[in-house]
């Protein structure tokens, strides 16, 4: 494993350390009070190591505000005591800083630990709901770790933190309070609705909204516990047993009074015998990171066992026997310098955003996607904001929000396009993303590059340079006038011999034999790629039927919503004179193996779905390709992996899940091949996958 080590802020004099503090005070203050804090969480990092460094160096400088030592920074205070002190965590950076805690921690306890527990650190705020009797009684921040703040509140509208508990305990439980992606994304569609600023980002949405008390409306969080500890009134018996439980039974324990924990997700808290088993942990946790459905910021790992944690005990900002592993930081603030408009090949035209280059999880950051107009507005962005910028694994950068309290009001409104800012037509702007009214034709190149392309019709020798050549000599204004072209125009063209002529010919020739799924690719209809498309037409099996579906009929397709049908609908009736003109050049329009659904199926709604066909070495099966396929399927595409899954019997997927059945992991297989070791599911590598499907291979 990579070390992930944070270097600290350089501080070179006393009054550069007086400022520091003040900063992280400051900061501190911000984040735990609001979410609103001026520094991204590496670089508070930063500047708290810094002022580390320089306290180790000239001790009698320590200034008594400085956030070492403190939990929270010594930010925050509450009035509510704590039976037990609610601590912080120290932090380790790389695998050698966490080798070293281990060690301390053993040398505390005067043995190597017997077990740890590792589990995902959330990113949200800490909070103890005390239960009498089994009902929630009370909600309390963690503060300054010896009382915090009453947001007793918001009891009701934090899911998995339920009202009463499955036995009428009296019991103490800590956990964390978060809002997931999907949660955020709600909270800030309700919020700017409201006519307020949207949340920069989800951890401090959760701390806004955790507080709000007399908002004009709700939004949902969830909670997920790492705590279970007894209060004044529990019973002695279950006080006597809590105390003696390690931390992996106190956490099955508080799953069954009904408290959601980590063991629901993806990235479940484990037990480790090892170091090298914790770092394994490590690894995997951080290699699905960017596919959990909320943030984590690092990896918890405790002395599991109740007598180990009894002997390390505490100091007074954190516990000596847990520590977070921190992770590279996924979100940094920077600044929106300017918004570059530009036109995809179906003629969607897309903003996209200009940074201040910053350096998220070892990547610079120069532009991120800012979906459409209609988000732009949404979320206040202006230029010279600084924002909020997420990056997680290979996802493209997005901007989650301005910092708005950041605002010096030189800030300036973002100009969208009166017209298609590459052709200068008009732009239809009746849906959210916007389009140019030309269409395919304003970006023909692009739209033919991608109909030719590999995993599409495969028109070998039509590549970008010879589409250009084609546009520019007028030969070619869509589709369909590919299917037409002549020995003698091709020759005509600046060199186009007789040997490359002809073989464009053959390919032009051999494409009209395409399955109806990359035909139907190579159309483009917005809101289908590859996969979509193959599900299509293996659920209609001919274009006269996909032609003759309404949106209804359209939304029995796998993976096709409310919204999506009508779009696509829509578009297949433009695009109807290009499709009869392919028809007559004497393009294919049928599915291979696919039948349509019978009448019945069609009118009950109850189809197959665009399931593959029930028979074959893979029938009934979800399968996932990952990593470099090798041997026999070395020269596959990852599209053609697909096609032959699905001839197999089998349904292609590109995500791991309860559902997969199996997952094909090829060389530098990650993030998929560890989740379905996680999950349990069944692996193969690529020659035992080959072996299975031998007779589908050419």
């Amino acid at each position: 494993m990579r070390g992930m080590t944070t270097p600290a802020a350089v501080i070179t004099d006393a009054a550069a350390y007086a400022q520091a503090v003040e900063d992280a005070v400051k900061a501190s203050a911000a984040y735990y009070a609001g979410g609103s804090s001026p520094l991204d969480d590496d670089s508070y990092d930063r500047l708290v190591r810094g002022i580390a460094a320089w306290e180790a160096e000239h001790p009698e400088q320590l200034l008594p505000e400085s956030p070492t030592g403190k939990v929270a920074g010594g930010a925050v205070e509450g009035d509510v005591p704590h039976t037990v002190a609610m601590l912080s965590l120290d932090n380790v950076f790389s695998p050698e800083e966490f080798t070293a805690w281990t060690a301390s921690l053993a040398r505390r306890i005067g043995h190597e630990t017997e077990r740890f527990s590792v589990e995902p650190k959330l990113d949200g705020l800490a909070v103890a709901a005390r239960y009498t009797d089994g009902r929630l009684r009370q909600l309390i921040t963690r503060g300054d770790g010896t009382a915090g703040e009453d947001v007793s509140h918001a009891i009701g509208t934090i899911e998995g933190l339920p009202g009463q508990l499955g036995e009428p305990v009296t019991v103490e439980v800590r956990g964390e309070v978060l809002m997931t992606t999907a949660q955020f994304e709600h909270a800030n569609e309700v919020r700017t609705a409201h006519g307020a600023q949207p949340f920069a980002n989800p951890r401090g949405a959760s701390a806004g909204t955790l507080r709000a008390k007399e908002r004009a409306y709700t939004v949902p969080m969830t909670f997920f516990g790492y705590g279970l500890l007894p209060m004044p009134g529990t019973e002695a018996e279950l006080a006597t047993r809590l105390g003696g439980l390690a931390h992996s039974e106190l956490m099955a324990q508080a799953a069954t009074y009904g408290i959601n924990t980590t063991a629901t997700t993806a990235v479940p808290g484990v037990t480790a015998d090892s170091v090298e088993q914790v770092l394994a942990r490590v690894q995997e946790i951080a290699a699905l990171r960017a596919e959990l459905p909320f943030g984590i910021d690092g990896i918890v790992i405790k002395a599991d066992l109740a007598a180990d944690q009894q002997a390390a005990g505490s100091g007074t900002r954190a516990p000596r026997w847990a520590i977070a592993y921190k992770l590279p930081a996924v979100e940094k603030i920077t600044r929106l310098l300017e918004v570059e408009w530009n036109v995809g090949r179906t003629g969607i035209i897309a903003p996209r955003a200009v940074l201040e280059p910053v350096e998220i999880d070892g990547a610079t950051i120069t532009y991120a996607t800012l979906h459409n107009p209609a988000d732009i507005t949404r979320r206040d962005l202006r230029l010279g904001d600084h924002v909020m910028v997420h990056r997680a694994g290979d996802v493209i950068p997005r901007i989650e929000a301005p910092v708005a309290h950041l605002r010096t009001g030189d800030e300036q409104p973002i100009a969208f396009p009166e017209t298609c800012p590459r052709c200068g037509a008009g732009i239809d702007t009746s849906e959210q993303r916007w389009r140019c009214e030309n269409g395919r034709n304003c970006h023909l190149v692009a739209a033919l590059s991608y109909a030719a392309g590999r995993d599409q019709l495969d028109i070998e020798g039509l590549g970008h340079t010879r589409v250009v050549q084609l546009v520019d000599a007028g030969l070619v204004a869509d589709l369909a006038d590919l299917f037409a072209l002549t020995r003698e125009q091709l020759l005509g063209l600046e060199r186009m011999g007789e040997t490359s002529t002809d073989n464009l010919l053959a390919a032009i020739a051999a494409a009209k034999g395409q399955p109806l799924s990359r035909v139907l690719c190579a159309l483009g209809v917005r809101g289908t790629g590859r996969s979509m498309s193959r599900r299509i037409a293996r659920y209609f099996a001919t274009m006269d039927n996909i032609r003759a579906a309404d949106a209804e009929t359209m939304q029995r397709v796998e993976g096709i919503g409310t919204e999506k049908a009508p779009s696509i609908v829509a578009e297949l009736a433009e695009l109807a004179p290009l499709i009869d003109r392919l028809v007559a050049a004497g393009v294919n329009m049928t599915e291979p193996g696919a039948t349509p659904p019978a009448p019945e199926d069609a009118e009950s709604g109850d189809g197959d779905e665009g399931a593959a066909p029930a028979g074959g070495p893979l029938a009934g099966m979800t399968v996932v390709v990952t990593g470099a396929m090798t041997g026999p399927l070395e020269k596959l595409s990852r599209n053609q992996m697909n096609e032959l899954i699905e001839r197999a019997g089998g349904r292609s997927s590109s995500s791991v899940s309860k559902k997969t059945t199996l997952v094909v992991a090829g060389e530098g297989a990650g993030s998929k091949r560890a989740k379905a070791e996680d999950l349990g599911v069944r692996l193969a590598t690529p020659d035992e996958f080959a072996a299975l499907v031998a007779d589908l291979l050419d």
